[in-house]
């Protein structure tokens, strides 16, 4: 019973698997940020990508 408690004990001491819980917390926040604001991301990168095209453009003119 000893060796029982002994290994319970140890087990809920243990904390090498905090690191993997908070990534995991970490890209689900990122994912939902990404959810909310998929519309003002896909703008932004879409002007971005105008804002390249009409500078190239200049420039190999």
């Amino acid at each position: 019973m000893r060796e029982l408690n002994s290994a319970f004990s140890e087990f809920m001491e243990d904390e090498s698997g905090m690191g993997v819980v908070e990534i995991i917390l970490i890209i689900v926040v990122l994912i939902a940020l990404v959810v909310i604001f998929k519309q003002q991301i896909t703008t932004l990168v879409n002007n971005i990508w105008k804002s390249i095209n009409q500078d190239a453009k200049d420039i190999y003119s």
